[in-house]
């Protein structure tokens, strides 16, 4: 019965698809049965009444569902295991050899698909078919657009390549017969040669879309990989950041099998250079990936005119994938997919919001002076839970503050970590070149020390993947629950383990409240996690080979260069001990300037999140400037003028308690202050005097350094920052010539490995020099 639904299934819904409000149309099996999705929704087909054809599909359907209920596309049970999935090699004679062989032998080396993989490639050979114009009198063709539900991490890339791929392949073959044809001849190779090359030169095969430029180098460096074994087969990269005028001169020079770009640069291109919109005008298919982060920031009117420019559907064929299924999304899907096209859901209604293996866990510290130790004992745990195999992100809410936390971690890694000198901090964020953002990346990526870390803002937030991440850190709130879970998404991907932290100071708590509620986060105090680390640094002292037995050691590679994780010196509870002494030394040649423009940053960000947190404005301007003196250490918090009050709106906000002025109130206090927050958590932390920072304090005593100090230096010349964090390299990209990925003319080894000083001076960003 199972298999008369699915042969009647394409005439049905053909027939009926005038009385579906959208079409979307899904079929799959799973363990023998059939699961069919018209509509949104499946209870919907019980609904219809236009058409004997729905009626009979709709009553066809409720007979074919199990106890267990509809099963959607792709859809898989939580007790599905990974070895029950499809098999790569199923598709063999369905995609073509050298695919398959990308797949399976190298690079990828992969054998079962992921639900998403599984629920699209079967398509195949089909779903790569070239659009051929039928009359009314012809079988309508298969349905060759589709909607993808699934999340990221899932390898929802992997899924679209391969089909675009194989399109490629079989419209350039398509036009060589075409060609023969048109001349009036059976068969003439050099001519379909000739017409073959010329059309891979003129004509796009298919146009990626991506939200942000490192996910757009990711997806194209992918495409690279998967079409390795392809003669000849090319991919294009255009992103902001990069040279236009080498982006062009590869694009004239080179084939247009694969076009990866993001919205602003393409529609940039389109309007200034008539090369590229004579290229795309032919373009075969179009893929929107992350279609959902592409409407949140903005791009709906860029995506809209780039459209304009391309096929019409039902030529052109189109890929929308999406995380959530939003009533913008379904406006986009309406607006660029084909009325026929398929809804593939592999995200079940009941499923996390992030990625249920992953333990997440939240701390509110008393005091701002707690944040930069509570980040260092979260590395050191990480790195001896994880002994070989630490890899953590840390995310910042702004770009000043991650140059400010990079160099601390940079100068403090080398002293209070376990791993030592052979911790590796690499800094991204939106001040560096788009060259080195890539550069570091791709070096963060193909990280084998065993105890890398990655401070960065939210342009390393979704859809790039650093394989094997053990560990994500977000240190204040995000910008949104979106966000929250977009960053979480770095770690545990691909079925491998991982943990997330959130770090907050007690006024951004409201976030967890308001804004995190179904989220599954534990909290975790501060003390808690010392008690965790102690006991972890103690049983290392006392057998150290016992952690890295099972841990593949570092090896000499043919260039004399020792690859991999080293084992951590030991004893190393002297250095965790240290860390309170070691951050006063770092604190107290800390540049102030550099601590003003941080904080500014941070004004800004909170003070539009103020709602997020329900908290007042006032309350973020004072946990701001108090954080400049306990968490930075400067004599003072910053003056905030009233002109820089009114321009960020802050006196706009009506105060909830009528009649009284916090801020004026806390400035007559000297700015040194009892909050609304002050206070959270244990007794003996709100009798502490105020006066008596505690960094690297224990339960016992905060031997902490005394308030006043000297040295803060401001720093004279500020045109000697430069760039922060590595070189930049200059790149090129895309061609045949350069089959490995987007990496260094120079070379791979020519990069930096390790910590990096930054061009702003010996000491980094925010750190004066003496």
């Amino acid at each position: 019965m199972a298999t008369v639904a699915r042969k009647g299934l394409r005439t049905l819904c053909a027939a009926s698809s005038s009385h579906l409000p959208s079409a979307w149309t899904s079929a799959s099996r799973t363990s023998g049965t059939t699961s069919i999705l018209l509509g949104q929704n499946f209870y919907r087909l019980q609904n219809f009444s236009s058409g004997s054809c729905c009626r009979a599909l709709a009553s066809t359907l409720i007979q074919l569902d199990t106890e267990e209920g509809p099963r959607f596309a792709g859809q898989r049970n939580d007790d599905d295991g990974r070895s029950d999935s499809a098999r790569f090699d199923s598709l063999k004679g369905e995609i073509s050899h050298d695919t398959l062989k990308a797949i399976t032998v190298r690079p990828f080396k992969l054998t079962h698909m992921t639900p998403v993989q599984e629920a699209v490639l079967p398509l195949l050979p089909g779903l790569a078919e070239p659009f051929r114009a039928r009359s009314p009198d012809e079988e309508q063709a298969p349905v060759r657009d589709l909607l993808v539900r699934a999340k990221t991490g899932t390898g929802k890339t992997l899924a679209f390549l391969v089909p675009a791929i194989e399109a490629r392949l079989k419209a350039i073959e398509e036009h060589g017969k075409k060609a023969v044809r048109d001349a009036g001849l059976v068969s003439d190779k050099v001519l379909e040669a000739r017409a073959k090359k010329l059309f891979t030169r003129t004509h796009v095969g298919t146009l990626i879309i991506s939200p942000t430029r490192e996910l757009a180098t990711q997806i194209a460096n992918e495409a690279l990989r998967l079409s390795e074994h392809h003669p000849g087969f090319e991919v294009r990269l255009f992103v902001g950041g990069a040279s236009k005028r080498m982006q062009m001169r590869d694009w004239m020079r080179g084939r247009r099998d694969i076009v990866v770009t993001t919205p602003g640069r393409m529609r940039d291109l389109l309007t200034s250079e008539p090369e590229i919109v004579e290229g795309i005008k032919h373009t075969q298919t179009l893929i929107l990936d992350e279609a959902d982060t592409l409407l949140d920031m903005g791009f709906r009117d860029d995506i809209d005119a780039i459209v304009d420019y391309l096929p019409q559907r039902p030529e052109r064929q189109t890929f929308l994938f999406s995380a959530t299924v939003s009533r913008a999304i379904q406006q986009v899907a309406r607006a660029t997919l084909d009325k026929r096209h398929l809804f593939i859901n592999t995200v079940t209604e009941d499923t996390s919001p992030v990625h249920a293996h992953v333990p997440q866990y939240h701390t509110v510290l008393p005091f701002a002076s707690e944040q930069l130790p509570h980040i260092l004992r979260l590395l050191a745990h990480d790195q001896l839970i994880n002994p070989g195999a630490s890899k953590a992100i840390v995310f910042l809410p702004t770009t000043k503050m991650t140059q400010l936390y990079a160099t601390f971690l940079r100068e403090l890694s080398r002293a209070v970590l376990p791993a030592g000198k052979s911790t590796r901090v690499y800094e991204i964020h939106s001040k560096r070149t788009q060259e080195a953002r890539t550069s570091t990346s791709n070096m963060f990526r193909e990280d084998k020390s065993g105890a890398s870390i990655l401070v960065t803002s939210d342009v390393s937030a979704r859809g790039v993947d650093y394989p094997n991440v053990s560990r994500v850190i977000q240190v204040g709130i995000p910008g949104s629950t979106d966000q929250y879970i977009h960053r979480i998404g770095r770690t545990g991907r691909a079925g491998t383990n991982g943990r997330g932290d959130l770090v907050l100071l007690p006024w951004e708590v409201g976030f967890v409240t308001w804004q995190l509620q179904e989220v599954p986060l534990k909290p975790i105090t501060s003390n808690e996690l010392k008690r965790q680390l102690h006991e972890l640094s103690e049983k290392f002292d006392a057998d150290p080979a016992e952690f890295f037995k099972d841990v593949k050691m570092a090896a000499v590679d043919k260039r004399g260069r020792r690859v991999g994780p080293v084992m951590h010196s030991a004893p190393i509870s002297p250095r965790i001990s240290s860390m309170g002494e070691e951050i006063a030394q770092l604190i107290s040649s800390v540049d102030e300037e550099a601590v003003n423009e941080t904080f500014t940053s941070l004004l800004g960000y909170y003070i539009s999140r103020a709602a997020d947190m329900r908290v007042q404005r006032s309350v973020v301007l004072e946990g701001c400037r108090n954080w400049t003196v306990e968490a930075c250490g400067l004599p003072t918090a910053p003056y905030v003028s009233e002109s820089f009050l009114q321009k960020i709106g802050f006196t706009n906000e009506r105060p909830k308690q009528s009649g009284r002025n916090q801020f004026r109130e806390s400035k007559a206090r000297g700015g040194m202050f009892r909050n609304p927050w002050e206070g959270r958590g244990s007794q003996r932390l709100k009798s502490r005097t105020r006066d008596e920072p505690i960094w690297g304090t224990d339960d016992q005593s905060s031997d902490g350094p005394p308030r006043e100090r000297s040295g803060y230096e401001r720093r004279g010349d500020r045109g000697d920052r430069g760039q922060y964090g590595a070189r930049s390299y200059q790149s090129t990209y895309g061609g045949s010539r350069d089959r490995d990925s987007y990496k260094s003319s120079e070379g791979w080894d020519s990069l930096p490995q390790r910590n990096t000083r930054t061009d702003a001076g010996e000491r980094g960003y925010g750190i004066s020099r003496r």
